[in-house]
C-alpha cells in the first residue's frame, strides 16, 4: 500500500547532494512512500538567511507552507536538516500573531492550514521502522564497517528538531544495522564538521571535520555515513585538505544513508549514485565482500568440526557400554555347575 506525502527536495537536491535526492525517492518508492512534490517551491533560506533577518527567513519557509496548501498538502518531509529546521523554525514562529502578521505582510500569503514537517529520516525510522527495512534488503552489507554520523542539525536543538535523542541519538544506527552494516560506538556522531564555517573561516571545516575522520579511521570504519548535504560535503569532498594524524590522508567513503538503502534494496546503480561521491565506494565493499567470505569459510570450518563431535558423541552412545569387572567375569564362567 502506498503511503503519499509531500515532499520538500531544497536546493542541493538539485546540485550538490544530487545522489542524496535521487537515492531519497528511489527508495521511498521502494517502501510505498508516494512523494508529492510541493509545486513550484522556492528556497527555505538555507543556513545564512536567519543571520540577516528571522522575518525575511520565515518568509521564505511560509511561501513553501503556502504553496503546499496551494495543492492540498498539509505534512512534509525534507531530506535535508538545515531545510528542516528553517521550516521547523517558521512554523514555531508564526505561533506568535504578531510575527506572523510581520511575515504574510512580505508573503501576502497566509496559512490557513495546520502543517507539520519532518526529516525523511524521522519518517524512515519511526514509521516504517527498521523491521521492514530489513525485510526489503535484496544485498546485505554484512562485513561492512560504519559510523552514523548525524550532524549537529539533525536531531539539535531538541525542542526545534523533535527527533531521537539530541545528543545520543539512535534511530540511524538502527537503520543502518537493518541493512546489515556493523554499526561502530561514534562518541562524536553529533559534533559540528565545520558547516557553513567553511567559507568565511577556512580552517575551521578542516580542523572539525579531521576530528571525526581521525576517530572514525582509529575506530577501523571503513565509512563515515551521514544525513546532511553539507556535513557530506565537507568530509567528502574536503579529504585533500585534511591531513590524517599519521601524516597521510583519509580515503573514507562518505555516502548518505539512502545511498546504502538503495543499493542494499538491490535497485539500479544510477539510483544508489555511488558514481558522485569524491571518493569512491569501491574499496569498502571489496572489504566488505573478503570479510563475508572469511566469515562464510570460518562458519564452514566450524560446522565441519560440529559435525565431526556430533558424529563421535553418536558412535559412542551407538556402543554397547562395557560390563563392571565382576559381571564380565561371571559371563566368561557360565552358568554355576555347568562343569564335569
Amino acid at each position: 500500500m502506498s503511503v503519499s506525502i509531500g515532499y520538500f527536495p531544497g536546493c542541493s537536491g538539485l546540485g550538490t547532494s544530487m545522489e542524496y535526492e535521487r537515492s531519497t525517492r528511489a527508495v521511498c518508492t521502494s517502501l510505498g512512500l508516494s512523494l508529492r512534490e510541493i509545486p513550484d517551491w522556492n528556497c527555505c533560506g538555507s543556513t545564512p538567511a536567519h543571520t540577516v533577518d528571522h522575518v525575511l527567513s520565515a518568509a521564505l519557509s511560509s511561501r513553501i507552507f503556502a504553496q503546499a496548501e496551494s495543492a492540498g498538502i498539509t505534512d512534509v518531509i525534507t531530506p535535508c536538516p538545515s531545510c528542516l529546521k528553517n521550516l521547523r523554525n517558521c512554523l514555531d514562529g508564526m505561533e506568535d500573531p504578531l510575527f506572523a502578521a510581520r511575515v504574510e505582510a512580505l508573503t501576502e500569503r497566509p496559512l490557513h492550514m495546520r502543517h507539520s514537517v519532518r526529516s525523511v529520516l524521522q519518517v524512515l525510522v519511526e514509521d516504517i521502522g527498521p523491521e521492514a527495512i530489513a525485510a526489503r534488503v535484496r544485498r546485505p552489507l554484512a562485513g561492512l564497517k560504519a559510523v552514523p554520523y548525524y550532524g549537529c542539525l539533525m536531531t539539535r536543538p531538541g525542542e526545534v528538531m523533535r527527533f531521537d535523542n539530541p545528543e545520543n541519538p539512535m534511530g540511524l544506527d538502527r537503520l543502518l544495522e537493518a541493512l546489515g552494516v556493523e554499526v561502530l560506538p561514534f562518541p562524536l556522531k553529533t559534533d559540528c564538521c565545520g558547516a557553513s564555517f567553511a567559507v568565511p573561516a577556512r580552517e575551521a571545516a578542516p580542523r572539525l571535520g579531521g576530528r571525526i575522520l581521525d576517530l572514525a579511521a582509529s575506530l577501523g570504519a571503513d565509512l563515515v555515513v551521514v544525513a546532511c548535504p553539507l556535513c557530506q560535503m565537507n568530509l567528502d569532498l574536503r579529504q585533500s585538505q585534511i591531513k590524517a594524524k599519521s601524516g597521510g590522508s583519509y580515503r573514507l567513503a562518505v555516502p548518505y544513508y539512502t545511498q546504502l538503502m538503495a543499493y542494499a534494496f538491490g535497485l539500479p546503480d544510477a539510483d544508489a549514485g555511488f558514481h558522485k561521491l569524491a571518493v569512491g565506494m569501491q574499496p569498502a565493499l571489496e572489504r566488505m565482500r573478503d570479510r563475508a567470505v572469511q566469515k562464510a569459510a570460518q562458519e564452514r570450518e566450524e560446522a565441519a568440526k560440529r559435525a565431526v563431535r556430533n558424529k563421535a558423541a553418536a558412535q559412542k552412545m551407538a556402543s554397547p557400554a562395557p560390563l563392571p569387572e565382576a559381571e564380565a567375569a561371571e559371563k566368561d564362567a557360565g552358568p554355576a555347575g555347568g562343569e564335569a
